[in-house]
């Protein structure tokens, strides 16, 4: 049992079992009765532990057919899968197909189809997933003050499993945030919900921002995330905004803080995931913080479509145009 995978979904299938047991015994008999449609307990436990036993044996994970290891990419969708993809009949393969389209579908649909209108910025925003659907996040939505927030996360992994915990973290933040007036206060509340909902092994980062016109004033938390890069245009000179804290679903004492900054006319701000700055060469070489950076310097004349589109084609040109390995998104925002 050596490849990663089958230690994650060991460790999450443990702690799924041990929540199972804790709600089976907090749970009054009659309820219990109703919520497992009058089956009893043993059925709550029953696939655990086949699955749990079978990575003790070395045999979860296996093909029946050819007896070899299932694609990790298709365990990460289904743990309980026993055939290769390659064995799958065409009918077969066109379901699975049909299903992760419709998936792209639904996620495309929640990300915004468009970016807002705001006093005292231009903003532009793009996001290619690696596979069809993407572990990447962004968002903008407005305080409860009616200052504007935006935000950019990224959930550990790719592929369907950190496609769908980006969608339930959208849904979080389209509830918190239009009642709340602090992105700490915001990110605080969603470490609370989701360090007990996903595995350890599972964590997502998030930048935070919240920006008011009045005093162009932005405060932001930064949960993990990369460092975001903002262009003083009167200093034309770059700074790396500080991080304030742990990932979200880490650890329990969630202890963050918020930074203000200041945004004047000319300034960029330049939001991006791992996606981009991890993207490697031929040679093995990523593209790193400070080459992103360069590009921005270079171009700090462009708008914030432009400055996008400058850095994909230096993406491109770094990596001799190698398909990506990970989801790539940026947000970029220029004062005005």
């Amino acid at each position: 049992m050596g490849r990663k995978i089958y230690g994650d979904i060991q460790n999450g299938l443990q702690q799924k079992q041990a929540n199972l047991f804790h709600w089976v015994e907090a749970t009054p008999e009659e309820k219990l009765v109703i919520e497992l449609g009058g089956l009893g307990e043993s059925v709550v436990e029953e696939h655990l532990h086949d699955s749990l036993e079978k990575i003790e044996e070395g045999t979860l994970g296996i093909c029946e057919v050819c007896h070899e290891a299932v694609d990790d990419e298709l365990l990460q969708m289904d743990y309980t899968a026993t055939v290769c993809l390659g064995h799958f009949t065409d009918e077969e393969l066109r379901q699975l197909e049909g299903e992760l389209e419709l998936s792209q579908v639904v996620q495309r649909a929640l990300l915004p189809q468009q970016v807002p209108v705001i006093e005292g910025l231009n903003i532009a925003a793009f996001s290619r997933p690696a596979q069809i659907v993407s572990g990447d996040y962004f968002d903008f939505v407005d305080f409860k003050d009616g200052t504007h927030g935006f935000v950019i996360a990224d959930v550990s992994g790719h592929g369907v499993s950190a496609g769908m915990l980006m969608t339930s973290l959208q849904t979080a933040f389209h509830m918190l945030v239009p009642e709340m007036n602090s992105p700490l206060d915001v990110l605080r509340r969603i470490n609370k919900i989701y360090i007990h909902n996903i595995k350890f092994t599972t964590f997502v980062t998030v930048f935070l921002g919240k920006f008011d016109p009045r005093t162009r004033t932005l405060t932001y938390a930064n949960a993990g995330h990369n460092s975001v890069f903002l262009y003083h245009a009167a200093a034309q000179e770059g700074v790396w905004l500080e991080h304030s804290g742990p990932a979200i679903g880490l650890m329990e004492g969630f202890d963050t803080h918020s930074v203000d900054v200041q945004l004047d006319p000319g300034d960029i701000l330049l939001l991006y995931t791992d996606g981009v700055t991890e993207a490697g060469n031929s040679k093995g070489l990523p593209l790193g913080d400070q080459r992103l950076a360069q590009i921005i310097r270079e171009n700090t004349d462009a708008t914030p479509e432009q400055l996008i589109q400058k850095v994909l084609r230096g993406l491109k040109d770094f990596t001799d145009g190698s398909p990506l390995v990970d989801d790539v998104t940026l947000v970029v925002c220029k004062a005005v």
